[in-house]
């Protein structure tokens, strides 16, 4: 069982202050948060991706590179990575080249986006985003398989002989998260390829994702990539920790008030009556977060939310030790014994090499530039004119 944070990046102001850090004071944050995460033991940390204010991560890769220069074990990973804006051959390069530096502790979700103007601004209609993030995905997965890509679809130009560079560690592709909140053909696209969904499991009543996750094990069944009990499942989750459950409900509540994703709108008490949202003592977000388990089954990754709606700094490292000192320790061992048999553990790199090679080494490619015509997207010698420009080729 794999345990982490994952930020969003917003930049808010913190209501108790008044003050709103600068895009550079809240980027220095999320990367110590993340040097913290390791620090407490925790073993992931994700980052979304967002083109607009008021977030910052509009290249998470840049980001995660960074943290894993500066980190020994922890996983970097996305929440979310834009599959439908974003170009899969770009996701490809870029997220194999970041794979190679932090060693094989990368992964990534994949997922829409919850943020509609995106599309235009890079050039794709919302209105498609479905057939487009479905297409997208298809294309990713053989970049990563096949040394060489003959691939032709409706979003993009053609691909001959195209081969993206570098190709995965190990020749293993990191491994893939799906995330949805609503959508039950992302959860078939999850179990249609053997990959893992993730369930945002944030603002929406346990029944909500409980469909959704349903769904994905029965269909990670029937195309046979094991037992339901064997998909692959992530939760997200809110949390705010202190010592004694009225000082964190105090200490929060003007944070929640005000957060511009839920301020305004429901009591702290009724939305955490309502949602996964925990605010109390150690021992009552333990006590919340292994109902996760009697909803979803036994799964492998929980995520918290810990840094949003203007939190400062200090308080959200303080957090993490509460975190990784006092509550994930205990949720280990519960989970742990609760655990049914064959149930698998998170995907490691490290664990899919060896799934593949067993005792053998693992290849690592070397690609050839003439097996494709990578300069010019056509197949090689296709006339004199590109012949004579390019006679290496």
């Amino acid at each position: 069982m794999q345990f982490g944070v994952f930020s969003v990046s917003d930049i808010t102001r913190d209501p108790v202050s008044g003050e709103t850090p600068s895009e550079a004071e809240r980027i220095d944050a999320v990367v110590r948060i993340a040097q913290k995460t390791e620090e407490v033991g925790l073993d992931v940390f994700a980052i979304g991706e967002h083109h607009n204010p008021p977030f910052f991560s509009s290249s998470p890769t840049t980001l995660l590179a960074s943290v894993a220069a500066t980190t020994k074990r922890l996983i970097v990973s996305t929440a979310t990575t834009l599959i439908t804006t974003n170009d899969p051959v770009r996701i490809a390069e870029e997220y194999a080249l970041l794979q190679h530096l932090a060693k094989g502790r990368v992964d990534l979700m994949l997922g829409r986006g919850n943020t509609g103007p995106v599309y235009p601004w890079f050039g794709q209609d919302i209105r498609e985003s479905l057939p487009l993030a479905l297409e997208n995905y298809n294309l990713l997965h053989r970049l990563w398989r096949e040394d060489v890509v003959d691939w032709q679809g409706k979003y993009r130009t053609p691909l001959q002989g195209f081969t993206s560079v570098p190709r995965p560690l190990d020749d293993v592709p990191p491994f893939v998260w799906h995330g949805s909140i609503r959508t039950p053909e992302i959860a078939e696209q999850a179990a249609y390829y053997g990959d893992g969904f993730f369930a945002n499991h944030i603002f929406w009543p346990k029944e909500h994702f409980m469909r959704l996750v349903r769904f994905y094990r029965q269909r990670y069944a029937h195309h046979g990539h094991g037992s339901e009990k064997q998909a692959i499942v992530g939760l997200g989750g809110q949390a705010y920790i202190a010592q004694r459950s009225q000082d964190a409900i105090r200490e929060f509540r003007p944070y929640f008030n005000e957060a511009p994703v839920y301020g305004h709108g429901p009591s702290l008490e009724d939305f955490m009556e309502g949602t996964p949202l925990s605010v109390g003592s150690p021992q009552e977000v333990i006590d919340k977060t292994l109902t996760f388990r009697e909803h979803f089954g036994d799964y492998q990754r929980q995520l918290f939310l810990i840094d949003h709606a203007g939190l400062p700094l200090k308080t959200v490292l303080n957090q993490l030790e509460l975190l990784g000192g006092e509550v994930v320790p205990v949720l280990r061992k519960e989970l742990a014994a609760k655990r049914e048999a064959r149930v698998p553990d998170a995907p490691t790199h490290a664990d899919r090499v060896e799934a593949k090679y067993g005792d053998q080494p693992p290849r690592q490619p070397r690609p050839n530039a003439n097996r494709g015509d990578n300069v010019t997207g056509g197949s090689p010698y296709q006339d004199s004119d590109s012949q004579a420009a390019y006679p290496a080729l």
